[in-house]
């Protein structure tokens, strides 16, 4: 019986994943194998030492000590697309909303008083101070061609926008995912040059922090409009607002409220919800729990932050988990631990990831506790079990 903990309200369609007669699942739970979160913030918690996994229902995964989870020999698995369709939808609505001015005259309207015929009066009179712009033949900048990133493309060029994309590391898959359509910017800067309006869809990192500040923003076009629905800290909102004051900046939309922000009339915050749908939920729910069921069930790895991807099929020997130091003659030595007390090797796959190694091997047999202890005695190794 395997024992995960959850730490946030995971999507019910998930845990279905999990067949209740193999799996216990509860928010209370000792001597856990697998951790299940969204939003809680794990920095300062004891791990137990019984944990063999981490899953985050969602994409990022600031709020899990990655390095500590990998010098324990831990994968810490995340959703990685599970909620693209919902952010593209809502990049999509902020674009909308900025272009058309759609909150200040939702505000004006609801602020409306007198009789109807009054009302009827002040519409006429008021609405000229809300001519907005049509996207068709605007030019959308997309920082960042992951999977959101991708269906953000896809989508503004189905609206009959021009679309100019930058990601030096986009993937093959997400390439074949992309509109033929869009243009490919050199650079960060070149593409920020040419925009009515950019898009950010990127971790936050040092290389990301501030990547629209106070000098970018000069070589941009006027009355550009900014969207930030990945991560707070991308944009320099002191600069963004001190532009907009200055007649620079047409519009700013994020995903990040504050002070500073929240009743700027020509800010747009909402709350953290870009993924918040219903579907969103499930979908990471149901892709989180099929990784950490495949990993602790079959020791396969897929969509890990710190893991490299490993897939072999079952065969009919006993199969055993080992991860170690990515140092020479590891390999070797687990090789010759089970040579030694007499285990036939039927398979082997072997990855690395950074300074971790991953390898699963299938033996005939049982592997017995003095196997086990020796290939743990192994200097390097941080982490062994059977399957």
């Amino acid at each position: 019986m395997y024992k995960i903990l959850t730490l946030n309200n995971i999507s019910v369609t998930g845990l279905d994943r999990l067949p209740r007669d193999n799996y216990e699942i509860a928010s209370e739970i000792t001597h856990p194998d697998a951790i299940l979160l969204r939003s809680y913030k794990m920095h300062d918690m004891e791990i137990p030492a019984s944990l063999k996994a981490v899953g985050r229902a969602g994409a990022g995964v600031n709020n899990i000590p990655v390095d500590r989870m990998s010098e324990l020999g831990i994968p810490v698995f995340n959703a990685p697309g599970a909620n693209a369709n919902a952010v593209k939808e809502l990049v999509l609505t902020g674009m909308l909303l900025a272009s058309r001015n759609i909150c200040p005259a939702w505000d004006f309207a609801r602020n409306l008083e007198g009789d109807d015929a009054a009302i009827s009066k002040a519409v006429e009179a008021g609405k000229k101070n809300f001519v907005g712009t049509e996207l068709p033949g605007r030019t959308l900048g997309v920082i960042g061609l992951g999977a959101i990133g991708v269906l953000v493309c896809n989508a503004a060029k189905a609206l009959g926008m021009n679309v100019i994309g930058y990601d030096p590391d986009i993937s093959v898959q997400r390439a074949w995912q992309l509109s033929s359509d869009v243009q490919s910017a050199s650079s960060v800067d070149d593409l920020l040059s040419r925009v009515d309006y950019v898009s950010f869809h990127v971790p936050l990192i040092d290389a990301t922090k501030h990547m629209i500040n106070a000098d970018r923003l000069k070589n941009m076009k006027d009355g550009v409009v900014i969207l930030n629905f990945a991560r707070n800290g991308i944009v320099d909102d002191e600069a963004v607002v001190k532009a907009i004051d200055a007649g620079k900046v047409g519009g700013y939309v994020c995903d990040f409220p504050s002070n500073l922000l929240k009743n700027h009339d020509k800010v747009v915050t909402l709350p953290h919800m870009g993924a918040s749908t219903r579907e969103a939920e499930e979908n990471c729910a149901i892709m989180v729990a099929d990784q950490v069921r495949e990993f602790l069930e079959n020791g396969n790895v897929h969509n890990s932050v710190n893991f490299p991807e490993v897939f072999m099929p079952r065969s009919d020997g006993q199969r055993l988990a080992v991860v170690n130091a990515n140092v020479p003659k590891m390999l070797g030595q687990i090789s010759t631990v089970l040579a030694d007390t007499g285990h036939n090797i039927i398979d082997m796959l072997n990855k690395s990831r950074g300074e971790l190694a991953y390898t699963l091997v299938d033996v005939e047999g049982e592997v017995d506790q003095d196997c086990l202890d020796q290939i743990r005695a192994i200097e390097g190794v941080l982490a062994v079990r059977t399957l």
